[in-house]
């Protein structure tokens, strides 16, 4: 009889344990969790502490009596694994519940340890508290129901933000602190500044590109200078893998901090796999190493290793980083590289942002979707993607995301036969729409700018058109832009003075009408991509704003 240890459970380790149990009914099968709990949903926490989820039994999907019952699996809770003794393919087990050490033997050892929160060496840290298992939730839960008057989240990626807005539902003034200039990394910065302004407007007070430098028994400080009153803490500035477990038996650890495993999670030890946010990944564009803490991609691993233990052919899979957020009213996802990365790594991409309906725009609730796509100009790879919106933004990400997947071209995105119904979707769908510019632009048809490139455009001497109409220019235009509107073009074209030109509309779809028609005309016409909504959503617009403030605070 075969007999395997699997330490941790949750996502990863029971995956692994139940999939190994459907296919070997014969072996001995124990698992080993620290906490108390063996099966939960971890990605619900913070709606239970906000009061979505009511219910904390619907958190918890199963016990060790029902995954004993359903599949003879040795569940033990409140047991930590202390060692590993990889030699004599040992480990010991402590019970937290007796202190009573043993030891198990294995055939093979399976590592699902997690990660752990981040905490960085700040003053008076110790009273912030972090969101990972049960046993935090029900804390900050506690003391959520003793109606704090303000509260401090440190930290603005997913859980940072899913906090603040779960905190604010429960009535409590919130405050969230991000070190960085944006919240959630992931995004480019005009993408977050679209989340950005939705948090703000739903009364979370919003501090960027500044941190806590010490935490007072009522208080946070900032780097700035700023106290913030701070009845309740939650530290959310992100987690690192747990490899304390893997190092005593000196499995090698990758350059990304996390267990370096193969294709199949085996480690550097031939009878120990390891899996989840405690391993590294291969990122799908470079193959290099990163770090991916998702439920889907921990999921994946244990059936990944069960099959490999049991001989089954397994399929190596690199990862695209495919996530998504609720933050208040909106959806925010991402697949792929953002364009930061992109530039750091000195890769040659072309961005493109849309701003369609949610579904046909006839049909009544249609919301404004804002979109990008990374590709390369010259094959039409596309490298990764961002939505932001009410509606529609999951499965258009998880389109591009499956086209990633399976190698399909961003021009090819046109050819995707999507369900269309008015109250569902578009004729020319959001993601087929990206595949048609895509296909401009790769085919070289067509020329686009970025909203962080006028000012370059500007001093090579091109002229700055904007072609909508003369009351939406009078509620707003791009500094230096004239107005002629498209509808007026052919005939007032010679009023341009220049035979290059940076053409400007709403969200861009008129500005190429009127590039076309001007590339006709002998004109050598860029499209300003995303148009007037993109920059006026944008941080080069924020600059703008911040220097009028000043001045008149100056002029004062």
């Amino acid at each position: 009889m075969k007999k395997y240890v699997i330490v941790g459970g949750v996502a990863g380790g029971m995956s692994a344990a139940t999939r190994l149990r459907r296919l070997d009914n014969d072996a001995q099968i124990i698992v080993i969790e620290k906490s108390g709990f063996v099966s939960y949903a971890n990605c619900g926490l913070p709606y239970y502490i906000g009061g979505v989820i009511q219910n904390e039994r619907d958190l918890l999907l199963q016990t060790p009596e029902s995954l004993n019952k359903r599949f003879n699996l040795d569940v033990r809770v409140n047991s930590e694994v202390i060692e590993i003794l990889p030699t004599e393919k040992k480990v010991r087990v402590k019970s937290l519940s007796t202190n009573e050490i043993l030891e198990l033997e294995y055939d093979k050892l399976i590592l699902s340890p997690g990660a752990t929160p981040i905490v960085p060496s700040v003053e008076g840290i110790s009273r912030a508290m972090t969101l990972r298992t049960v046993e935090d939730t029900k804390k900050i839960f506690n003391a959520v129901s003793e109606k704090p008057k303000s509260a401090v989240v440190i930290g603005g990626g997913f859980i940072g933000v899913e906090m603040a807005e779960n905190l604010v539902h429960r009535g409590i003034k919130t405050a969230l602190i991000e070190a960085s200039d944006q919240v959630l990394a992931p995004l480019d910065p005009e993408m977050a500044l679209l989340v950005a302004n939705e948090i703000s407007k739903n009364g979370v007070e919003l501090h960027l590109g500044t941190s806590a430098v010490s935490v007072g028994s009522e208080n946070v400080t900032l780097a700035n200078g700023e106290v913030l009153p701070a009845e309740l803490i939650i530290l959310a500035i992100g987690v690192r893998p747990d490899t304390s477990l893997a190092k005593t038996a000196e499995l090698t650890i990758g350059s990304r901090g996390g267990i370096s495993v193969d294709e199949n999670n085996l480690t550097s030890d031939k009878n120990i796999y390891a899996l989840g946010d405690a391993v590294e990944k291969r990122d799908e564009l470079d193959e290099s190493a990163t770090l991916v803490p998702l439920a889907n991609i921990a999921n994946r691993h244990g059936r990944v290793i069960a099959d490999h233990i049991n001989g089954r052919k397994t399929r190596n899979v690199n990862t695209i980083g495919t996530a998504i957020v609720k933050v208040f009213d909106l959806a925010v996802a991402v697949t792929g590289w953002n364009e930061k990365r992109l530039k750091a790594a000195g890769i040659n991409h072309r961005a493109i942002h849309t701003h369609p309906g949610s579904h046909a725009g006839y049909y009544p609730g249609a919301e404004t979707l804002a979109l990008k796509l990374l590709i390369n100009p010259e094959n039409g790879e596309i490298y990764g993607a961002q939505g932001v919106g009410k509606d529609g933004i999951d499965k258009r990400i998880d389109v591009i995301a499956t086209a990633i997947r399976g190698g399909i071209s961003a021009p090819e995105l046109a050819d995707l036969e999507l369900a269309y119904a008015p109250p569902f979707g578009s004729a020319k769908d959001p993601v087929n729409m990206l595949g048609y510019i895509s296909e401009n632009i790769v085919s070289g048809l067509t020329k686009t700018a970025q909203w962080h490139e006028i000012d370059r455009y500007r001093d090579s001497g091109y002229a700055l058109l904007d072609v909508r109409t003369p009351g939406e220019c009078s509620r707003g235009m791009i500094p230096g832009f004239i107005n002629i509107p498209v509808d007026e073009l052919r005939a007032r074209h010679e009023e341009i003075g220049n035979k290059k030109v940076l053409v400007s509309c709403q969200v861009g779809q008129r500005a190429h009408t009127a590039t076309m028609l001007l590339k006709g005309l002998g004109y050598e016409a860029v499209n300003l991509d995303g148009g007037y909504h993109l920059w006026s959503n944008s941080p080069a617009k924020l600059k703008i704003d911040a220097a009028k403030v000043e001045k008149e605070q100056v002029n004062v």
